[in-house]
């Protein structure tokens, strides 16, 4: 599925609601802080399970924490100590949007990411 080329924002919202699974990899970045930035030497990186992240935006705004679950479906992210307390005493994750999240510390770095980064640098050459 391509990209889409038209500048209708109706078109931009469809397919941003029906993009493939493969593709909503795309939503899921988020900036890396300054120190990273100097370090590997790129802006943003997909957010992964095992990050640490700050909320930058929203009621948790300030909160630090490692990313528990990523959402690709709704593109949201879970973080640790981020929840809601339900009306049956239950605590669950609120869903935060990755651009919404800067990266402090990054927590595994696989093959998938290393071809990503690899690939950023080299843009910016």
């Amino acid at each position: 599925m391509p990209l889409p080329k038209s500048k209708k924002p109706s078109k931009q919202r469809k397919f941003y609601y029906n993009a493939p699974l493969h593709l909503r990899h795309k939503f899921m970045n988020a900036m890396l802080s300054k120190e990273l930035q100097q370090k590997y030497g790129i802006k943003r990186l997909p957010v992964s399970k095992g990050d640490t992240v700050v909320i930058l935006r929203g009621r948790f705004r300030g909160h630090q924490g490692t990313v528990a679950g990523v959402d690709l479906k709704r593109v949201r992210i879970f973080v640790d100590g981020a929840t809601l307390e339900k009306a049956s005493g239950d605590k669950v994750f609120y869903p935060i949007h990755p651009s919404k999240v800067m990266i402090v510390k990054l927590g595994k770095i696989g093959k998938v990411r290393e071809k990503i980064m690899n690939r950023r640098k080299r843009e910016v050459k």
